[in-house]
């Protein structure tokens, strides 16, 4: 049988729930229109925390009253879901995002029209609770990455077991699955033997430096982000790069959009603004492509689509690419007007990437 726990940050967002549920009860009591605050989730209310080093939302709310039809229904679902979460941590269950949406058919009035609205509304509690949706027992339906190398952990299994692994010997060749709750009542670093974290954007590079031994001949930890990366996936290696204070790069394809996976990681992103604190590793530098690259080793590439062509005009003045080296290299590709994958290395064979390539940019970046 499952054994059912409930967490300190399970009690500790429980509790924080229901002093909503509480704050709306008395403001009814008290003949007021009941309301919620909630801060405003756009890039104008995005700021440069000084102390985390991250972007966090700014002082811009947004009030939800329920003086118009449309903020009554926001405060409804809320108080729906707070009991919902309730009920999951006192049962020792989980939902997933979409499981949640679906639930709420049952709600009558305060049903979701779309799972837009319904993930919408687990954020503003997550911002107001300032707690984790981990910690609501909410689950996203994307799972964690991929990991190898020479890491151990101990993991909690789902009998309240307490398992130990190492990413490289006790794993196959998918490697170590990161699990969506990566906090340390679930998982606990042990030992690492590495000497530096390489996140790696696509699966098929991925498997190609796991293929060739890079883990191994590099003391590497390889972790594979699948795109845009769960949330667990930037925790865990911000809480990876917290234990062993290793350098972290990133090594993603060279278009726009894979510059801003890299942006995610180190610095947060406009949704997750609230957390950026929990996720986001400040230090992690990127490794390539760039648009240097496309030159320097003349790689394959394809041209830029007007959407790439916008989204690079609008990374010139978004504040996480404001140092010298983004800004050249933008300017660089949109006179290029090129774009280049990392398996665009095979041009060289299948070893130029491990022998030559990643040696080559990481002794740059004095990394090896």
């Amino acid at each position: 049988m499952t054994q059912i726990e409930v967490t300190k940050g399970n009690k500790i967002a429980k509790d924080r729930l229901w002093n909503i549920a509480g704050m709306i009860y008395d403001q009814m009591k008290e003949g007021h229109i009941p309301y919620l605050e909630v801060s405003s989730r756009t890039k104008n209310n995005i700021v440069l925390s000084k102390h985390h080093k991250v972007w966090k939302y700014g002082d811009d709310m947004v009030t939800r009253s329920a003086k118009d039809l449309g903020g009554a229904t926001s405060i409804l679902r809320s108080l729906y879901t707070i009991e919902f979460i309730g009920d999951m941590i006192r049962s020792g269950k989980s939902s997933t995002l979409r499981e949640m949406y679906y639930i709420s058919e049952g709600w009558g009035k305060a049903k979701f029209p779309t799972q837009d609205e319904s993930n919408r509304l687990a954020e503003d509690l997550e911002i107001i609770t300032t707690s984790l949706r981990e910690d609501f027992k909410l689950r996203p339906e994307e799972d964690g990455a991929r990991v190898i190398g020479d890491l151990t952990l101990m993991e909690k299994n789902r009998k309240g077991e307490i398992k130990k692994i190492n990413c490289k010997d006790d794993v196959g060749d998918s490697g170590y699955g990161i699990p969506y709750n990566v906090e340390e009542e679930k998982v606990k670093f042990k030992s690492i033997n590495a000497k530096l974290i390489i996140a790696i954007e696509t699966g098929g590079m991925f498997d190609r430096l796991v293929e060739n031994g890079f883990d191994e001949s590099h003391k590497a930890l390889l972790v594979h982000l699948k795109g845009q990366p769960a949330r667990s996936t930037r925790r865990f290696i911000k809480r990876l790069h917290g234990f062993s204070k290793l350098p972290v790069v990133l090594f993603t394809d060279g278009d726009p959009w894979s510059y801003r996976i890299y942006a995610s990681v180190a610095y947060g992103a406009i949704k997750t603004a609230h957390i950026s604190e929990y996720l986001a590793t400040p230090s992690a530098q990127y490794l390539g492509i760039t648009p240097s690259d496309i030159v320097n080793y003349d790689l394959p590439s394809d041209g830029l689509s007007d959407n790439d062509i916008n989204a690079l005009k609008s990374e010139l003045t978004d504040p996480r690419f404001t140092s010298d080296r983004w800004k050249e290299e933008i300017k660089l590709q949109l006179k290029l007007k090129k774009k280049s994958e990392q398996q665009a290395l095979a041009k060289y064979g299948l070893d130029f990437v491990t022998d030559t390539y990643l040696p080559e940019k990481l002794s740059e970046m004095s990394i090896i």
